[in-house]
């Protein structure tokens, strides 16, 4: 029998006012990116501009293939938006209106993100949240690094990535001098640009190493360890590639320093420090599994 009351399905709510309150949420989802239109363009077209960001065109594709899970088992899933999400929302709002101030790109392309957090945690939930927690925090590696702080980092990676080729060419027997960012050969000399800092080659391991983390490592010590290691393998990678270019200069000339070679230099360099990040990734989870594998063995 009975009593007269009845559970309702989904979200404690009648079947119509769930579907309203989900296209409500999408449609504000959809009118705040909208908002951010000409920030999002400008933004694609550093990336086309900046080779050093081109893998930028990846993180949005790449975040919704990991969200694709999460919108699958929360397709049912009730929802309880919390007021949590105004925190973000206001932090995004504070960064858009310091960056459209100071006219600093990075502040206006960081709020896109901070309000994309805010909303769906708004709008949606904790557990909404916590599912897609993931995936919105990657949508920050699609944003460009201002020119300032590119300066800061990408000298000191010109020079450490200059005295490392110099010490690879002295045990060549090959006879170098560096002077800076200048490395002197016999007959010519290698200028390592700002081009050749490595940041393009470091910022495309990172996002691999943070993609192969997710796959990958089961616990966040895993996962950090990978990441940071993609800083080490980027500047030893660039290393032998101006080590490789010094080689080959000294040997067949200036030409080989330049134009479509050079670039294939790149591309062969770029995929051993891939390999190399492969390699570390399945290293750690076999090392992790044998540690797991002696813990659960009893003691005799």
């Amino acid at each position: 029998m009975s009593n007269g009351i009845e559970q309702l399905p989904g979200n404690d709510e009648l079947p119509g006012s769930y579907s309203i309150q989900l296209l409500s949420a999408f449609g504000i989802l959809a009118l705040a990116i909208a908002l951010y239109a000409p920030i999002i363009y400008y933004m694609v077209l550093h990336w086309k501009i900046d080779d050093d960001y081109s893998h930028g065109f990846l993180i949005v594709p790449l975040a919704i293939y990991f969200a694709w899970p999460a919108f699958y088992k929360l397709k049912n899933a009730p929802l309880r938006p919390s007021w949590w999400g105004l925190l973000p929302l206001c932090l995004g709002s504070t960064t858009l209106a310091i960056g459209r101030l100071g006219t600093e790109l990075m502040n206006m392309r960081v709020s896109l993100v901070l309000t994309l957090i805010g909303l769906v945690l708004l709008l949606f939930g904790k557990k909404v949240f916590q599912a897609l927690a993931f995936p919105l925090l990657f949508l920050f590696l699609m944003v460009p690094l201002p020119a300032s702080l590119v300066n800061i980092v990408a000298f000191p990676l010109q020079l450490i990535a200059a005295k490392l080729a110099v010490n690879a060419l002295y045990l060549l027997q090959i006879p170098a001098l560096l002077e800076g960012n200048i490395i002197h050969l016999p007959e010519t000399k290698l200028f390592v640009a700002q081009a050749c800092s490595g940041l393009r080659s470091l910022m495309s391991l990172i996002t691999l190493g943070i993609i192969f983390a997710y796959f990958f490592q089961r616990n966040l010590i895993e996962r950090v360890i990978l990441v940071a290691s993609t800083i080490p393998i980027a500047v030893l990678v660039n290393a032998f590639r101006v080590a490789m270019t010094g080689v080959l200069t000294f040997h067949f000339g200036s030409a080989a320093a330049e134009g479509a070679f050079h670039e294939f230099q790149g591309l062969i360099t770029f995929s051993l420090a891939f390999i190399v990040l492969l390699a570390e990734a399945q290293l750690i989870s076999l090392i992790s599994k044998r540690l797991r594998k002696r813990k659960k063995v009893p003691a005799q």
